[in-house]
């Protein structure tokens, strides 16, 4: 065969392979190609829009995901009283979040709680010194609790049996005997408040727990819920609080106040760990519970905090906040439900 039939041959096969082989895709059924990027070494997910699912802990609910705890406030109305509010508080005053790892003159650094199985733990009476609005128990106080370092020496404990929060302010032991300033026990399958006018572990009347900020959350890539945070100064309390410290007057926040960070606030120059944050503080945000420093946000302690992180957020001012109108979520003032 000569080089010029050779070609001929060698186009003829050319041609035939091409109308027997793999028919062209129309452009709409092109499979896309994603390019793969590296994936980062941090377990943490970045922030989420809210589920529709309330928060839980140790496979307990952290109340009914119709709480107050858990209820979105990005929509709600903001308080006629919001500026005088947020200038009482002080609206050029930095926010501090009050909790970290390693210690602080001598102590862990935030609010600690304990998740026990009840009937394993020996269940114990308390003695009060405002016995009459406190829950007589008893409480399952386990060895060596972990206690809240500072004045307040709250413990808050989970009974993952029956899902119980057993929560104590100024807690001791001496002697053989636990004692305290006051007790709260809360069904947390229940919405049901604190009677009127009654204390809790919290100066608000309020359950503390379901407000603090946890790092197991922010492994999650979500804050379902409102973040405990003090002032200096409060006067009288709406709902759903149950307690003052101070009579009502015009101008100054009361217990169960509620704040959020407003929407425009840019948080895509944080680190997404603190990105979760301050997107729950938008989308449900900020509990006045009780009386400390001012814009003080609660949290638990754990080693995973990386505490210059944390400092980021002391950019924040009361300027950067508003109140909101929550009284259009209350659907009984007995209760802790929400609309």
């Amino acid at each position: 065969m000569n080089k010029k039939h050779l070609l001929l041959v060698i186009s003829i096969i050319l041609l035939a392979c091409t109308a027997i082989g793999t028919p062209t895709l129309e452009p709409s059924t092109v499979p896309s190609v994603t390019e793969t990027k590296p994936t980062s070494e941090s377990t943490i997910t970045p922030p989420t829009q809210p589920a529709s699912d309330g928060p839980t802990l140790a496979n307990c609910p952290m109340f009914p995901a119709n709480n107050f705890w858990n209820a979105r406030v990005d929509s709600l109305p903001t308080h006629p009283q919001s500026d005088s509010w947020i200038q009482s508080i002080g609206s050029a005053e930095s926010f501090h979040m009050d909790f970290g790892s390693g210690a602080w003159d001598g102590g862990s650094i935030g609010i600690p709680y304990n998740i026990v199985a009840g009937s394993a733990v020996p269940k114990v009476e308390a003695e009060f010194y405002y016995p009459d609005e406190s829950d007589a128990g008893p409480y399952p106080i386990p060895d060596n609790p972990n206690i809240e370092w500072g004045s307040d020496h709250h413990i808050l404990i989970a009974d993952t049996d029956t899902c119980t929060l057993y929560e104590i302010y100024d807690a001791s032991f001496d002697n053989g005997q636990w004692s305290g300033g006051s007790g709260a026990i809360w069904d947390l399958n229940s919405n049901v408040l604190r009677p009127a006018d009654w204390t809790s572990a919290d100066a608000a009347g309020l359950p503390i727990l379901p407000g603090l900020v946890r790092y197991d959350e922010i492994v999650a890539g979500e804050i379902k819920h409102a973040l405990r945070f003090t002032v200096e100064d409060t006067a009288g309390y709406i709902w759903p609080a149950r307690h003052l410290t101070s009579d009502a007057q015009d101008g100054i926040p009361p217990m169960g106040a509620r704040f959020r960070l407003k929407a425009d606030y840019d948080i895509s120059g944080f680190p997404r760990e603190m990105q979760i944050i301050l997107q729950a503080m938008k989308i449900y945000g900020i509990v006045l519970a009780d009386n400390g420093s001012n814009w003080y946000v609660s949290g638990a302690p754990d080693e995973r905090w990386d505490n210059d992180m944390l400092h980021l957020l002391d950019v924040l001012t009361g300027s950067d906040f508003e109140a909101v109108d929550t009284s259009v979520l209350m659907v009984d003032v007995d209760s802790g439900e929400a609309k």
